[in-house]
Parts: C-alpha cells; structure tokens; sequence
C-alpha cells in the first residue's frame, strides 16, 4: 500500500513539460508514479483545482533556523541553502544543525571570507555559528576587507577554502563585495578550487556602483573573465540589487558570456530592497550616495525601523551593533514604472533562478531568533522576502501580469536552482522535477489565492495559498495547517547521491 497518494491536481514536472490533472503516489521518502489509478494509500490528499510541484530551492538562504525554515515552509520551499556566504568550519557547521529539528533540507557553501578573515586578522572561527554573525565580526579591523592578500596568505585562504569542501561544502561562498580588496591573484586561485572540485562559486560581486570606475558592469566583467580564465561556474547572487540601475546592461553581458559557452548562471528576487548588516563596507564609501544613486535615508534599521540620516549616523550605529541587519530600499518599485522594469529584467532573466537571500529572525534587542515560538510574534523582524519570495513571484509574475508560463515559472524555483548545484551533488538531479523516482518534496498550491503577505511594516506574515507540503514524503504543512511536530529536513553535502 502506498503512503500517500496526491489526487487529481495539475501536475506540473518542469524538467519534461508534463502538465496535466493527474495522481501522484509517495512511498516513504520518493515519488514512485505519476499517472491515473496508482492504489490505495494510507494518506490522500484531494488536490482538485490546485498545483501540484516540485518543492522550491532556495539556493540563497541565510536564516538557517526552525523559525526560518517554518516561515519558508509557507513560502513553498523545501530545501534552503546557504550558499553566498556560506560556513567555516564545514563540518562543524552541519554537526550543529544536526542537533537541530530542521523543517527543510539544508546545506552550505564553504566561506572564503570567513577564511580570509581568519588568515588575514587571526578572527578565530566558533564552531557552528551563524553565518550572518560571523560577517558582523572583524568590522573593527578592516585588512580582511580592503587589502590583497600575500602570496602565502592567499595560499592559506585557498586552504581554509578547500578544507570546508572537503567537508561537504556545496561550493564557494564569495561574498565579494565585502571584501573588494581582494587581489586577481587570490581570486584566480580560488576560482582553479571550484573547476577543480567542480563546484559552483556563488558570488556577490565585488563592487555595486552606477558609474565607473569600480562599477557594478566592471565586476561584472571581470566576473566573466574569471569564468573564462578558470573555467569555474560562477553563479551570480542577487542580480536585481548588485547590478543597482545598470541590471540591463549586466544582463547582457552575461547572456553574452552565456552564449559563448562559459559556466555563469544567476538569480534574483523579487523585490526592491536589499538586507545586510550595518557593517557592511561599501555603506561606508564616502561616495556612497554618488555610486548607488540612493542616500543614507534608504537604509533602515530593522529592529527599530529608524532611517539613517547621514554618514556619521551609519558609523556610529555599525560601531554600537556591527552585526546589525538594515534594509536597504535601492529600487523604488511601487511608484517608478522604470525601476519596477529594472526589476523585471533580473527576476525574468531566461534561465535565472529564484532566490531569496533569506535572512535571520531577529529579536527586538537585535540578536537572532531561533527559537520555537509559532506564529512568530510581531516582535520578530527580517525581510519581507525571508517570508513572500517564492509566493510574492507567482503571484505578480505568473498569476496577475502573467509575464511567463507556470511551468516556466516553476523550473525558475525548482529544476533551475537544482541544476545549479548538482554537478557536486548528485542528489539533487532527484530534487526540482515531480517524476518516479524523485524525492518527495512537494508543493501542492492554489493559484487563485497564492500571495505573498508579509510587509516592511509587518514582516511575520507567513504567505497565503500553500496547501501542502511535504518534506521527504512527511507533511509539514496539510490544509493551511502547519505541523509543529514536523521536522523531516535532512542535510545535503558535497558528494551526496
């Protein structure tokens, strides 16, 4: 007798183009047939008039917590990656999570500049801590940040790197545009690591500015020279907010490069606003206003909502908390019709992925959440897209402009992203398609009523229209309803079948 068995929805498998009213049926953790009169089960679930999906992967997921993977569990995504920035130590990393009930698979990248950071000003790395906590520290010794590494420092880094892959790092974490000191030396080699061990970089780029020099299409450029030099896969992080007013042109240059054959894959989010630390560098640039065509009065403090005033005002709250999360509204898409086009150019971009850059819960002292209140209180921020990304997408894109297919936009959260990192994780060419075979992580969604709900104002709203989900055949969310019990995420390492 089969476990579960999903009846009469629209089955949507991205990686064959099969769209039709169908039965799915689930036996323990795979999907074993697609089809019309598949047997009795313990469990049906009627999905009459709703989608049912591969589950969403989210290769851009800095929250990394229960309280993070429940709110994307609403979201429609069953695995959540932290792929940017990544951890160091690797191992460390997952035997922490371990000891966590995870809702969603997981995984991570290894963190060249946590490596840098350690070579570089001696930053002793703790076991299993939060990516996002670490980037906060070492802001008041910036060497590991604006200046290029020597010859033998850069062959530490280089091994730091290579140690966290070894300990099943999916990648290389190369959030370039906190440290844009880094030399072409250092990246050259970095790179030769991932062609090496093929596996992907994911990476920020170095600069983000509207005019050169040091602009976002110079990054760009030297991001597709490093491909070429190297022959690594460079995946490009967050191609709405890198990129700023200039997304057109970066998104030429890279269909170019594309075209020409070079391993480069990119992904956005759908909204207008980034979210980092107060720390970060590039606030700090004098010219900071000049290069990004936004002053100091778009980057607001999360925890309290204040908008900075100046310079001044940005240095002494990244002295007071460097680990600080703001938001940082770089595109004005409710009422400027050219930067809502901006953003449609990276969110539709053919073959880009969906992610979210999902960042932590935090705590109104601005410590992070990782805790096992539910819902979450309206005490707890982030951003809007740690919550809404995946549904906020279909719902404006898909459903109500309807700019692409649901098939295409479906491939976009699931087949696409898993593609992406499975040359270094065999696992997942079972992971984003719904065939025989394939694990069981599932969406089952209503189309008319799918919608992102959280706000800048209230940014705990988990979104509408995810009727089920299961995780590795288990059902953490059923009729609306999410099981607080449920905790069937399993890590996903380098090498993993």
């Amino acid at each position: 007798m089969l476990d579960i068995l999903i009846r009469g929805g629209r089955v949507i498998d991205p990686e064959t183009g099969f769209d039709t009213v169908a039965d799915v049926a689930i036996a323990g953790d795979r999907i074993v047939a697609v089809g019309h009169d598949l047997g009795a089960a313990r469990q049906v679930i009627d999905a009459t008039g709703l989608v049912v999906a591969p589950g969403f992967i989210d290769i851009h997921a800095h929250g990394q917590s229960v309280p993070a993977d429940r709110m994307q569990a609403f979201d429609g995504v069953t695995t959540a990656l932290e792929l940017e920035v990544g951890a160091l130590p690797v191992g460390a990393w997952y035997k922490r999570q371990a000891q966590v009930r995870r809702v969603l698979n997981y995984g991570t990248a290894s963190a060249w500049i946590f490596a840098r950071k350690a070579v570089m000003i001696g930053l002793e790395l703790q076991d299993g801590e939060a990516s996002l906590t670490v980037m906060g520290r070492g802001a008041d010794d910036p060497r590991w940040s604006v200046q290029a590494a020597n010859e033998a420092e850069a062959n530490r880094i280089v091994a730091l790197t290579r140690q966290g892959i070894e300990e099943g790092g999916l990648g290389i974490g190369i959030p370039n545009g906190y440290a844009p000191g880094a030399g072409a030396k250092e990246m050259s080699l970095i790179c030769d690591l991932a062609a090496e061990t093929d596996t992907p970089t994911y990476t920020h780029i170095a600069q983000m500015s509207n005019i050169d020099p040091k602009s976002s299409i110079e990054a760009y450029v030297n991001l597709i020279g490093l491909a070429a030099a190297t022959g690594a896969h460079m995946h490009i992080c967050h191609l709405n907010s890198t990129s700023l007013q200039d997304v057109d042109r970066a998104a030429k240059l890279i269909a170019k490069a594309q075209a020409q054959g070079l391993k480069i894959t990119t992904e956005a989010y759908p909204y207008g606003t980034g979210s980092t630390i107060v720390s970060a560098g590039f606030f700090a640039d004098p010219a900071f206003s000049q290069r990004t065509g936004t002053g100091y009065d778009a980057i607001e403090l999360v925890t309290t909502h204040r908008r900075l005033r100046d310079i001044d005002d940005l240095l002494a709250s990244r002295e007071a908390d460097p680990s600080a999360l703001v938001l940082w509204h770089f595109l004005d898409t409710e009422d400027n019709a050219a930067d809502r086009a901006l953003l449609d150019i990276s969110v539709l971009y053919p073959g880009g992925a969906i992610a979210s850059d999902a960042m932590p819960w935090t705590q109104p002292d601005g410590g992070l959440y990782e805790g096992d209140e539910w819902p979450l209180g309206d005490d707890k921020t982030s951003h809007p897209r740690s919550s809404g990304t995946f549904t906020r997408f279909l719902r404006q894109w898909v459903h109500e402009r309807q700019m692409l297919p649901l098939g295409e936009a479906i491939a976009k959260c699931s087949l696409i992203p898993a593609r992406i990192v499975e040359p270094c994780a065999p696992l997942f060419r079972r992971k984003g398609r719904l065939q025989a075979g394939c694990d069981a992580d599932i969406v089952i969604f209503d189309l008319e009523q799918v919608a992102d709900r959280a706000t800048f104002a209230r940014m705990n709203l988990p979104s509408d229209g995810m009727r089920h989900v299961l995780v590795n055949g288990q059902p953490v969310i059923s009729n609306g309803i999410l099981d607080l019990n449920a905790a069937p995420g399993r890590a996903i390492r380098r090498g993993d079948r």
